[in-house]
């Protein structure tokens, strides 16, 4: 599998291109653009590949009704490719949304060499928006504390998770948000691993928890249900395409 690097400079010698078409925030992939004059961000190298993400005007649809938004699309790429599409997405809406100064209106223009909209008249840059997520995998003893929240689109149970709060820790959000949302205090904290969630611009950074103390009290306006379950009563849990199945299929290879 070919490895992706992030860039924001072409190299010099490049043969191969793939363009990511951004069609309102679903994706069709070709080897050639569909329309030259139609704003293009360079994504970085996909193994010998140069990757774009081409910002597709309202109305216009290259794909026919063939273009696919970001869960559909990793059904049919593996999960580096799908990863790349997501970040020409959040890069196209990030351009689309921040063409004008926020701070006086004046038209945006982006800064060559840099991933930033600046303002010529007041100085304001824009860099491209990321919302950093906790996820939390909270076991007591052998079993794993999950929930079914109230925006899931199926009946899956999965990790606790929340965003990070301005002047918080990724590790003081853990605790916060599992108080919050189930009622539980937790300790030992630890790091896991991170993944980019581009529902529109998170980093989901994820971590693993000790039950401390405390019966599960659901908070409603974000919980449908929450229970501990034993590796053999696992309910449906989230696909592949998630931290949190990767977080809760560790904890039942262990």
């Amino acid at each position: 599998m070919a490895t992706f690097i992030p860039s924001q400079s072409v190299p010099a010698t490049v043969s191969r291109h793939r363009y990511f078409h951004v069609v309102g925030t679903s994706v069709w992939v070709s080897d050639v653009p569909h329309e030259s004059g139609w704003p293009a961000h360079f994504l970085g190298m996909l193994g010998d590949e140069a990757c774009w993400g081409i910002d597709v005007p309202a109305g216009d649809d290259p794909a026919d009704g063939a273009a696919l938004d970001l869960y559909s699309f990793f059904g049919r790429s593996g999960e580096v490719e799908w990863l790349v599409a997501g970040r020409a997405v959040q890069l196209v809406e990030w351009a689309r949304t921040h063409r004008f100064c926020g701070r006086c209106g004046t038209p945006t223009q982006q800064q060559p060499g840099e991933r930033a909209m600046k303002c010529p008249a007041c100085g304001l840059l824009a860099f491209p928006r990321l919302a950093p997520a906790m996820i939390t995998l909270v076991t007591r003893d052998d079993r794993a504390l999950l929930a079914h929240g109230v925006n899931f689109r199926a009946a899956t149970y999965s990790c606790l998770a929340g965003f990070v709060e301005p002047g918080e820790s990724l590790e003081g959000a853990v605790v916060r948000e599992v108080r919050e949302e189930v009622g539980v205090e937790v300790d030992e904290v630890q790091y896991w691993g991170s993944q980019p969630w581009p529902f529109p611009h998170s980093l989901m950074v994820g971590f693993t928890a000790k039950w401390k103390s405390g019966e599960i009290d659901i908070d409603p306006t974000e919980i449908v249900d929450a229970r501990w379950f034993s590796r053999d009563e696992v309910p449906a849990i989230p696909p592949p395409i998630s931290i949190a199945r990767k977080l809760i299929d560790s904890w039942l290879l262990g």
